[in-house]
């Protein structure tokens, strides 16, 4: 056989077979950078190759990887003006026959602005978080052109600001200014199912997921510079009263407590169209009347707070199917109608408002080996703490007090005691809410 037909036969084969022509690597590693504020984030794919960025967005390396070869991203310089830390998700595996497109790189700095859900005078209030954790008004309350706005949230570059209006059944959406935090309304509130309650983004910032709790559906929209197009297949049935969302650290499962069904919903996320589906063992049970869920940092905890039952629900973390699984010694003893959760950025402390007793935070080390949950302290509120929010550099923790009309504020030691700040507690409007920190 000549030559040249040995040839035309090695490319007929590549050409059934797959492989590359030549010869070579041909998969491909990239995924998502979310956060960034500033320049200098430089990123490595196994030691090398280094990838810059000064915005955020999709990203590719340029090395091609062999099937079978590990590939593992990260960072190799974090960004300054402002200073930043960034944390690389799904970042390091495998090639399995297919390009990784779903690395998650989320990057974070001390908190600039909060916001309140005022959910009786159907506005947000905006503040400027100074140096010390004490809240500064930005103008006056912005109306949300809908009624009893009860949940918040940011999307994970900080652009925009989502609120569930839980009256008219709708979500208003308003852009942040980069320098004031000041909030302008973008377009007209968009039509949710009966009763929204809580929402969330995904980490890549393709997604938005809003529980409706009269309808026991979840809602799914495609994000694109703040407008929302109804994800296919939109809304998709939970359990009975879904109140509360969360989304796994690296974006592959969304969790909905179900006040009324007593459990929790488990849900994987088709990262490339925002399509929900079931996951094998859903739902998990929980105690009575389950109102809020955190996850751990780590993705290897998960704990709700269970109104009803006066207790707090801890499992472990299946990071691959999403599972939950009841440690041991859960329930934990809350005392009295634990109402919100939420975890410190490195994953040390468990802080729940309302917890241990009545118009209160209370604190609790979460046991690295077990998930166990340890009280450390209790630090006083105001009338009916029901949400919170912690600052990204874990610095500061607000509590908003739905009786008294006004925000908690606190200052984080390093062992999870609260100190409140200097001139708390801080007024927000009517009935406060939810508290998101951008």
């Amino acid at each position: 056989m000549k030559i040249q037909d040995l040839v035309m036969v090695a490319a007929l084969g590549c050409a059934l077979c797959g492989c590359p022509i030549g010869g070579g690597a041909k998969y491909t590693v990239g995924g998502t950078v979310t956060g960034l504020n500033g320049g200098g984030l430089v990123l490595q794919i196994n030691g090398s190759d280094d990838l810059g960025f000064n915005a955020n967005g999709g990203f590719v390396f340029g090395t091609r990887l062999d099937n079978n070869a590990a590939y593992a991203v990260t960072v190799k310089t974090q960004p300054a003006n402002p200073a930043q830390t960034c944390t690389v998700r799904n970042g390091s595996g495998t090639i399995d026959k297919r390009d990784i497109t779903h690395v998650i790189v989320s990057c974070s700095q001390t908190g600039r602005f909060a916001y309140v859900a005022d959910r009786q005078s159907n506005t947000v209030s905006a503040y400027a978080i100074a140096s010390s954790g004490a809240l500064v008004p930005i103008g006056s309350p912005v109306a949300v052109n809908g009624t009893a706005p009860t949940a918040l949230t940011i999307d994970p570059d900080g652009q925009f600001l989502f609120v569930a209006n839980n009256g008219s059944n709708t979500v208003s959406v308003f852009s942040i200014a980069a320098s004031t935090g000041v909030l302008t309304a973008v377009g007209f509130p968009v039509a949710t199912g009966a009763g929204p309650g809580a929402l969330v983004v995904d980490p890549t910032d393709r997604y938005l997921y809003v529980a409706n709790l009269a309808a026991n559906t979840v809602s799914a929209y495609a994000l694109d510079n703040g407008a929302l197009t109804q994800v296919a297949g939109s809304p998709f049935s939970v359990g009975q009263e879904p109140v509360s969302l969360a989304i796994d650290p690296n974006g592959n499962f969304l969790y909905a407590t179900n006040f009324n069904g007593g459990n929790v919903t488990v849900l994987l996320i088709d990262p490339a169209s925002g399509i929900l589906s079931g996951v094998s063992g859903s739902p998990v049970g929980a105690g009575t009347g389950p109102l809020s869920i955190a996850i751990d940092p780590t993705d290897t905890w998960a704990f709700v707070a269970n109104e009803a039952a006066n207790s707090l629900s801890a499992y472990s973390v299946n990071a691959t199917t999403g599972a939950l699984t009841a440690i041991g010694g859960s329930p934990f003893s809350a005392v009295t109608n634990p109402e919100s959760l939420v975890i410190d950025p490195a994953g040390r402390y468990l802080f729940a408002a309302n917890a241990e007793a009545a118009d209160q935070v209370a604190t609790y080390a979460i046991t690295p080996s077990s998930g166990a949950l340890i009280l450390v302290s209790t630090t006083p509120a105001g009338a009916l703490p029901v949400g919170m929010a912690i600052d990204p550099s874990g610095k500061f923790l607000y509590a908003v007090n739905f009786n008294s009309n006004d925000v908690s504020a606190y200052t984080v030691a390093p062992s999870g005691v609260l100190t409140p700040i200097t001139g708390s507690p801080f007024a927000a409007g009517g009935e406060p809410h939810a508290v998101v920190i951008d």
